[in-house]
């Protein structure tokens, strides 16, 4: 069984940073893609940024140049560092990994998301 825990989110005033987390687990061979997807109040749920197993990134162009995310082969972790925060970044936080398990079965998992809130 694999899991995906994120971690790291919090209150933070605008103009503020904080480093999200998340980090795979169980029974894991390799991680393909990984990324991070956001959901509003009254929103969808829309991909935020991504990373592939070789390191190629692609971002939401709202968060070009504020946002960065990376990863850790050997951890099986995740980041997105978030600078320049804005309020309209307020949202659930979740994490997305495409990962091949040791039965040789592609499986996707979602962490359960945490909340970013960015307010004065």
């Amino acid at each position: 069984q694999v899991q995906v825990v994120e971690s790291g989110g919090g209150l933070v005033q605008p103009g503020g940073s904080l480093r999200l987390s998340c980090t795979a687990s169980g029974r894991i061979f390799s991680i393909n893609a990984m990324a991070w997807y956001r959901q509003a109040p009254g929103k969808e749920r829309d991909l935020v940024a991504g990373i592939t197993s070789g390191g190629t990134t692609n971002y939401v162009d709202s968060v070009k140049g504020r946002f960065t995310i990376s990863r850790d082969n050997a951890k099986n972790t995740v980041y997105l560092q978030m600078n320049s925060l804005k309020p309209e970044d307020t949202a659930v936080y979740y994490c997305n990994a495409e990962v091949l398990d040791v039965n040789g079965r592609y499986v996707e998992r979602w962490g359960r998301g945490t909340l970013v809130t960015v307010s004065s």
